[in-house]
């Protein structure tokens, strides 16, 4: 080995080329040597830092460049791109202004008569306990969503008996706990830890291929469950890889939670496109992982439509490259392991596949818990340890939190235990039953109205629909005016229903009012220009989302 690196060193050294190549970079030296001579040395030093500082700002510009587009993709950031410069032409910031007030007046318009008799200063004299009468006055005037509400309240039945009335009670018992002062309330800690330990079980903990190690807290809520995940896997990445300028990747369709994660935690978004199927593309993915991935999101299912991403797939993904991967369960968690046992054919989806890392569960959807109750899980203790707030050198004491929130509802965490504990498995097979059945029968139902086609293939309980030959958004009007809330969506332009247990006896119905409300905006396209679907139709056409985002957010700083 020796004898040939010494023939090798001795072939470079007397090789013609690299003599010819010596002195061609010494004429070289001897030229700008020559050329420089006639400037003052400042001058050459002066020039070289601007020349240094001129090629990384233009490297800056074309990197920056290729990031506004890689994010947007072309047509989007060169629609952008137009309107931003179109914005910088005098009177068009004006106009684009007077139009975004136009439409914010429009979704103001039913809240302004409303908000004029609030009350902006206590009383002078309490009301004492007949503040209960005006508690159910305002109650009273509340929308009724008994059977026609999608998604929003999961338990069937009336509030008065029943789940309601036991959930009602069991909030009452609990309703001056703090989980923050487990020493002082060791109930509401015995019953966390098994509302956290029963759901883990659901989604294979118990399994070999989970590790033994699965584990988590409750929450308020999803998206306190996500942001709860995504903020761990990113304090987890940087302490383990490095990792300083983190990047999630997600699916177009994944829950607008991320959206909020990526904002509050500073993580850059990277969105892959889904497929006809409305199920992420997984070679897109596998595209856009780079060395600053920390994070794959998967859904199970997806907000929109439904449909379950191919989580087993995003496993393998994440695993090769050495990333996370949350799957997101937080309408599908108490469905898909009841519906898998029932035979529906549904996919693997939880720690039983390699690679998942952390889920997000709602409770209080089809857990049939309280509001305000959610449970975000991890593989091992490892991750979840970096989801801890602790603080060492506080005047007040030493101070650690589990989540976001410091003080936590133990009625809500007690009423949540309740729930699962009263229901038991043959409760939730029983419940699944009959919103299966329910989804199946309106996806059966819908796809047999003129005019209306169902997206996708619904793998559970939201069923999302369009049409080819209407504007969607009218039909959704005509429902509302008949009392339904349905859910209004974007890319495509669609509607979704959630289905929940208050629509198991009221399915007829919802069908029947459907395909009249299609008869109705057939029989007269041109009406219904007061309802939300000229507002619907024409943020979905608005090439520049900031224009939208900007009516959002005037909208929403004008009602809170």
């Amino acid at each position: 080995m020796m004898n040939e690196m010494e023939k090798i060193q001795e072939w470079l050294t007397s090789s013609p080329m690299l003599s010819i190549l010596e002195e061609k970079l010494q004429e070289a030296r001897h030229s700008a040597n020559h050329a420089l001579a006639n400037f003052e040395p400042i001058l050459v030093v002066v020039a070289s830092i601007s020349l240094w500082i001129t090629l990384n700002f233009a490297r800056h510009i074309a990197c920056s460049t290729y990031n506004f587009f890689a994010d947007r993709g072309l047509k989007t950031g060169s629609i952008q791109l137009a309107v931003g410069a179109l914005k910088m032409i005098p009177g068009v910031s004006n106009y684009i202004r007077k139009e975004q007030n136009k439409v914010i007046d429009k979704l103001q318009s039913n809240m302004k008569a409303e908000r004029e008799c609030w009350r902006t200063e206590l009383p002078s004299i309490g009301l004492g306990p007949q503040v209960i009468e005006q508690l159910k006055a305002e109650k009273s005037r509340d929308k009724k969503w008994q059977g026609k509400c999608s998604g929003a309240v999961y338990i069937g039945g009336s509030e008065t008996e029943g789940h309601f009335a036991m959930l009602n009670e069991a909030y009452s018992l609990f309703a001056h706990t703090n989980p923050l002062h487990p020493d002082v309330f060791p109930s509401v800690s015995r019953f966390e830890a098994e509302v956290v330990a029963m759901t883990s079980a659901l989604f294979g903990s118990k399994h070999a291929a989970a590790g033994g190690q699965v584990c988590g807290n409750m929450t308020s809520g999803g998206t306190e469950s996500i942001l709860m995940a995504v903020k761990s896997t990113r304090d987890y990445m940087k302490t383990t890889r490095g990792v300083t300028t983190p990047e999630m990747i997600l699916a177009v369709s994944a829950h607008s939670a991320y959206d909020k994660a990526a904002q509050y935690f500073g993580i850059k978004l990277r969105r892959a496109p889904v497929k006809e199927d409305l199920r992420v593309d997984v070679h897109a993915v596998k595209k856009l992982i780079n060395r600053n991935t920390i994070l794959i999101v998967g859904s199970a299912p997806g907000f929109p439509h439904g449909v379950i991403d191919p989580i087993e797939e995003l496993g393998a993904l994440a695993s090769k490259n050495g990333v996370c991967f949350h799957v997101d369960l937080c309408l599908g968690g108490f469905v898909l392991p009841f519906a898998k046992k029932l035979g529906y054919p549904i996919p693997p989806f939880d720690f039983t596949v390699p690679g998942v890392t952390s889920m997000s569960v709602d409770v209080h959807k089809y857990g049939l818990g309280p509001k305000g109750t959610s449970v975000v899980l991890y593989r091992n203790h490892e991750i979840r340890k970096h989801q801890f707030v602790a603080v060492t050198d506080w005047s007040g004491g030493l101070y650690i939190s589990p989540s976001m929130m410091g003080s936590r509802s133990g009625a809500l965490i007690a009423a949540a235990w309740a729930s699962m504990m009263s229901l038991g498995e043959e409760g939730y097979l029983e419940s699944v039953r009959k919103v299966m059945n329910t989804s199946q029968k309106i996806q059966k139902g819908i796809m047999s109205i003129p005019g209306l086609y169902v997206l996708g293939k619904p793998d559970m309980t939201i069923v999302a629909f369009g049409s080819n030959n209407m504007d969607i958004y009218k039909v959704n009007d005509v429902m509302a005016s008949r009392g339904w809330s349905l859910n209004a969506l974007h890319r495509p332009a669609s509607v979704h229903i959630c289905v929940t247990l208050q629509h198991v006896d009221v399915v007829d119905d919802f069908l029947k009012d459907l395909e009249e409300s299609v008869k109705i905006v057939e029989e007269n396209p041109g009406k219904f220009e007061d309802g939300m679907a000229p507002i619907y139709g024409a943020a979905g056409k608005m090439p520049d989302r900031g224009t939208v985002g900007d009516i959002l957010v005037a909208y929403m700083d004008s009602t809170c």
